[in-house]
């Protein structure tokens, strides 16, 4: 490994852990820095998976008062997080990703309109008013349906899952940017952690790689907690739905 290739894979996983503790959207950082330094797109999406994996607990343990204060049912969707995300990595493994791929821009760009007019959606649904809606079993199992088919996009390739689970929580009636970017990644972390290890067993990953990106999107990831809480909720939010939109913008053009 040369001094730009490290240098060019730490610092695009140092960012990605402190997008991914706010957001999600590293993978658009550290996927084609790895395809540009030389691997294949599936060596590069396994082992950016596997690399950018160690941040999540960075993050999750920056967010870890906000998480302890969750509601314990919510961590029910855990189970279809595990499910669909080991799912997710054996589809990269054997399925043509065109079909998939073509959807992924306008998956991201709904769940991030979706985020956006979120406290609109939730007045219209009465959730303020009526906090018990988004209690019933109904609730909790259509978020754990969606949160599967989440993970199965998480464990095939797994940009935008923070926005997607962002939008989710939001419509569940949770509000406090913090405990929903605290439960995200603790989720992100299920997800990505299954497929990792998929990839790993499976020798998908380029461990050189790995050992350099792994000490950074945990120093960003960790860096990137403690950042949000500092700069507010109101410059989350908005930081939010800006790499939402621009996670949508560059796949299409991508396209």
């Amino acid at each position: 490994m040369t001094l730009w290739h490290g240098a060019s894979v730490f610092a695009a996983a140092f960012v990605a852990g402190m997008i991914n503790s706010v957001a999600g959207g590293g993978t658009l950082l550290t996927f084609p820095t790895l395809v540009w330094v030389g691997l294949s797109p599936v060596t590069a999406n396994a082992t950016s998976t596997v690399a950018i994996w160690p941040g999540a607990l960075g993050s999750m343990w920056g967010y870890r008062e906000n998480i302890r204060h969750s509601e314990r049912r919510l961590l029910l969707l855990v189970l279809p997080s595990i499910v669909g995300g080991i799912l997710g990595a054996w589809l990269l493994r054997f399925t043509p990703p065109a079909i998939f791929a073509a959807l992924v821009p306008y998956l991201i760009l709904f769940a991030t309109i979706l985020f956006m007019v979120q406290e609109s959606i939730q007045r219209w649904l009465g959730l303020h008013q009526a906090s018990e809606t988004h209690k019933t079993a109904r609730w909790l199992t259509g978020a754990m349906v969606f949160q599967f088919f989440v993970a199965l996009y998480g464990g095939y390739f797994g940009a935008g899952i923070g926005i997607l689970m962002l939008a989710a929580l939001s419509i569940m009636g949770l509000h406090d940017i913090h405990q929903m970017n605290g439960l995200k990644n603790f989720f992100g972390m299920c997800i990505n952690g299954v497929a990792a290890l998929y990839f790993v067993v499976m020798r998908m990953v380029y461990w050189p790689d790995v050992a350099v990106m792994a000490v950074a999107a945990i120093v960003g990831g960790y860096g990137g907690a403690g950042l949000a809480r500092r700069l507010g909720r109101t410059f989350v939010r908005r930081a939010v739905v800006t790499i939402g939109f621009a996670m949508a913008i560059s796949l299409l053009v991508k396209r």
